[in-house]
């Protein structure tokens, strides 16, 4: 039994024996403080390349997600002590299902990697470490420094709460159907921030907005999205040090700083 690719669900099934143990061999095991989980998730395991190396790790400590119906049926069969969820990762309440916290493995669906992060994102004290295949740009942005046009929305985001390191690059040869692009693999691993030192909701919403408009500068993109800032402005208050700089020359900790200052106007 062969499961066909499915184009709407971004499939390229990996082919590559030797690079799918390594991005098993990429999951970091916990600490001894029992850190990163003692449970594994893998998203979209489809024939199980990175299955087989996973399951002699870590048993029935391993369970994956699966959402396509025809790759479900192949890992029954070929794989019948595995535990599958039937459904869609982006929709699960890991919350609930893995109160002690879980690693998130995968080959990522090409058209939901940046929505399988913003996912890792919303659950980050449950997802202590995440290895994932996806589009090379995609991992260039997540990684990117300040300063650079890859550095956005997610560079900004994932950082503030997970140590990023972009591990290798894989060739489109190694899949089935080949991409038109580049893959590559990351691993995130949860820094020790526990709260930003700001709103994390604004903080996020600062983010988004600045970057929604990165060709503006600060001044221009926070005035169009905050009218308090705007009209305080305006109004004589004295302009932020940054508002004369574009959002990809800040830091994470710039972003944070830039929030408490907007959040000074938005409860004056």
């Amino acid at each position: 039994m062969e499961v066909r690719a499915k184009k709407y669900l971004g499939q390229h099934f990996l082919t590559d024996q030797t690079i799918a143990r390594r991005i098993a061999e990429s999951l970091e095991p916990e600490t001894a403080e029992g850190q990163g989980g003692t449970d594994v998730l893998e998203v979209g395991p489809g024939m199980g390349v990175l299955t087989q190396y996973l399951l002699p790790a870590y048993g029935n400590r391993l369970t994956v997600a699966e959402i396509d119906g025809e790759s479900v049926d192949y890992l029954r069969i070929h794989y019948p002590e595995l535990n599958i969820i039937e459904g869609d990762f982006l929709q699960m309440d890991l919350a609930r299902r893995y109160p002690h916290g879980v690693r998130v493995i995968g080959n990522f669906p090409y058209n939901i990697s940046s929505q399988i992060f913003f996912k890792v994102l919303d659950c980050k004290e449950q997802v202590p470490q995440v290895v994932g295949m996806v589009q090379r740009e995609v991992a260039v942005r997540i990684a990117a420094p300040p300063g650079g046009k890859d550095y956005g929305i997610l560079s900004v985001l994932l950082q503030a709460w997970y140590d990023i390191e972009y591990l290798f690059t894989v060739p489109p040869g190694v899949f089935n159907p080949p991409p038109k692009v580049q893959s590559a693999v990351i691993r995130l691993r949860r820094n020790r921030v526990e709260r930003l030192d700001c709103d994390e909701e604004l903080f996020r919403r600062i983010v988004k907005a600045t970057f929604n408009q990165r060709r503006k500068t600060i001044r221009n993109s926070l005035g169009s999205a905050f009218p308090a800032v705007r009209e305080a402005v305006a109004g004589g208050r004295e302009p932020h040090p940054f508002f004369g700089l574009r959002p990809e020359t800040l830091s994470v900790a710039q972003f944070v700083e830039l929030t408490r200052w907007v959040m000074t106007l938005l409860t004056a």
